[in-house]
């Protein structure tokens, strides 16, 4: 068995959960917010008290279920016995909701160590996050281990790096950060750390709702991932599987009790499967020369659609108007996704299972729309889109209610002088964000950046800014390592305004629009669907045709329209449910229409 030796600090955390409606709180420019704390008379009251070991204690654990012969080093020059673990600095840890403030001391204690002290059958020794490294600590070390050649060192690198330090460095085999450094003579590998996720040779893994619980510090939180980390690559796993397994044990983890090595083992092969899963999940949603069925018009929307027929704008209204796109027989054979609305994902169908089932049921896909619509930039009439904020919970909520994949869209007029640089990014780094909670929620996110149809602008005007959106939008997916094989884009054609004086032709749409996605949409995206954006059923589809004739393309590409497709059949229903089969055949015909336009002409 392997045997390692952390030498690092015991810590004593006291936290004290603070009463958060008591306190008197301020927010500052950046949304945090901070305890108004002053030294007077004043009372602050708090729920419990609770004192924990932190620090090295951390670390030792973790590695102890990986089944390892792990110790710490004290300062008497021996491993801590059992039942015996001192602290040697003390915290009080301030908590109030999700806030987290920490008193520590102005002088820590220092770390020991010596050479000669220790035996010689350790096969790694860990420098942990706890640890206060010092000149004579670092000498020590490398001491310490030119007398025991076969014994591996693996660093946790502290904020400060002088030269003292770096020849540590020089020695490592592994070193751990969660802060830029610059370290040019080492033959190390580094993993770095963060509390959104970690990265190492290349390899990669974000963390999933990381919640900032009470008795997870930072150092307690990076203390689970960097022992994971170590205990993994000892019993010989993958870079892969190490970083998996860190996933798994920090977003499942208790502060006492981390998960043995068979239970990180089992949830990494099912983390492994999942990812694999997305990206098969986000072919099936563009291919088989099927669409997407976009049935998530917001309440607002949904409003303007039934008070321009004089229907009924109510619950009932609106559950029939879904029902009758979703019990259209043979709709399985046109579409491989549903887009809901949040009300609609919770509505029943006519055999009394909700929506979600219903279509499951029938091999379709269903999705939902997850953004809360459009506000204005500040100080201008732009838009940025809303969300973000509880998106990780509504995921949760949505994946267990069977729901496979999200949409969220941002707009951009063109104008004289829109959209401006500010916007675009803005919109991209909140798609990217988006992105980014749907995959670490097992969710296909599609991410939509369409540039609004409506506008007077020539159809290269058009081309350009589309360009410079995706552009930027790709650029940001990379930048945040979204897995592009797992995510759909879906876009406007390239046209011109409407209220342009000359219209585009279909065969200027197709041209522009396969010129300006080849040059811009990298080719390992899941696929390409296209948003109808205002114009008519018939327009869609004879622009959609054109796109096709002009293929094949890098990726899969289909529609995924909502007025396109549901315009006429809203005409034929009428709010009367008798007018169903009469719906549901215009409904069916412009299907089959555009499933026909996917098929490239001869």
């Amino acid at each position: 068995m392997s045997k390692i030796l952390i030498v690092g600090n015991v810590l004593k955390d006291t936290y004290l959960r603070l009463n958060e409606h008591h306190e008197d709180f301020e927010t500052d420019a950046n949304g945090i917010k901070w305890i108004n704390w002053g030294f007077d008379d004043s009372d602050h009251e708090f729920f419990s008290r609770e004192s924990v070991f932190s620090g090295a204690v951390v670390t030792l654990e973790v590695l102890k279920r990986f089944g390892l012969d792990a110790h710490i080093y004290n300062e008497s020059q021996s491993d801590i016995p059992s039942g015996t673990i001192k602290a040697v600095n003390f915290r009080y840890i301030l908590c109030a909701g999700d806030q987290i403030s920490y008193l520590v001391p102005s002088e820590k204690h220092p770390t020991k160590f010596t050479a000669t002290s220790i035996s010689n059958d350790y096969s790694w020794i860990f420098v942990d996050r706890s640890a206060i490294i010092s000149r004579e600590l670092v000498t020590n070390l490398l001491q310490a281990i030119e007398l025991q050649k076969n014994t591996k060192l693996a660093v946790y690198a502290p904020k400060r790096i002088n030269k003292s330090i770096e020849p540590l460095f020089e020695r490592a085999n592994l070193i751990f950060t969660d802060h830029p450094i610059s370290i040019t003579n080492t033959k190390a590998e580094i993993c770095e750390i963060s509390e959104t996720g970690a990265k190492m040779a290349g390899k990669s893994v974000k963390f999933r709702g990381l919640r900032k619980t009470a008795l997870f510090t930072h150092l307690t939180t990076y203390s689970i991932i960097s022992a994971t980390i170590l205990g993994s690559k000892i019993i010989n796993k993958s870079k892969e599987d190490q970083l998996l397994m860190a996933k798994m044990n920090i977003e499942n983890t208790k502060l006492d009790q981390s998960l043995p090595v068979e239970k990180l083992e089992e949830l990494a092969a099912e983390e492994k499967a999942s990812a694999v899963n997305l990206s098969q999940m986000a072919k099936e949603l563009v291919g088989n020369g099927k669409g997407i069925l976009a049935a998530d018009e917001s309440g607002g929307s949904i409003h303007k659609k039934f008070e321009s027929m004089n229907i009924p704008d109510d619950f009932d209204h609106r559950r029939d108007y879904r029902n009758l796109f979703f019990t259209t027989e043979g709709l399985e054979k046109y579409v491989n996704g549903v887009i809901l609305f949040d009300e609609t994902a919770r509505q029943l169908s006519d055999d009394g299972r909700d929506f979600a089932t219903y279509l499951t049921s029938k091999g379709i896909i269903p999705g939902i729309k997850v953004d809360k619509g459009l506000a204005n930039m500040p100080g201008s009439t732009e838009k940025y889109t809303l969300g973000l904020n509880g998106l990780d919970e509504r995921l949760e909520e949505y994946y267990d209610m069977g729901l496979r994949f999200a949409k969220w869209r941002a707009a951009f007029e063109i104008t004289e002088s829109t959209p401006t640089k500010n916007t675009v990014y803005k919109n991209v780094e909140i798609l990217a964000d988006y992105a980014l909670k749907c995959q670490q929620a097992h969710i296909v996110p599609i991410v939509e950046p369409e540039v609004v149809f409506d506008g007077d602008f020539p159809i290269e005007h058009c081309a350009s800014i589309t360009g410079i959106i995706l552009k930027e939008l790709f650029a940001e997916l990379k930048r945040k390592e979204i897995d592009l094989t797992a995510t759909i884009l879906k876009v406007n054609m390239v046209l011109a305004g409407k209220k342009y004086v000359t219209q585009s032709t279909p065969k200027e749409v197709a041209e522009w629009t396969a010129k300006t996605l080849k040059r811009y949409v990298p080719e390992e995206l899941a696929g390409v669907v296209f948003l109808s954006g205002g114009q008519t059923p018939e327009q869609a589809t004879e622009n959609l045709q054109e796109i096709t004739n002009l293929g094949p393309y890098p990726w899969p590409v289909t529609f995924s329209y909502a007025r396109a497709l549901q315009g006429p059949a809203l005409e034929a229903w009428k709010g009367d449910n008798a007018n169903y089969p009469e719906a549901q055949k215009a409904f069916l015909e412009r299907l089959k229409a555009n499933c026909a336009a996917l098929k490239k002409s001869i």
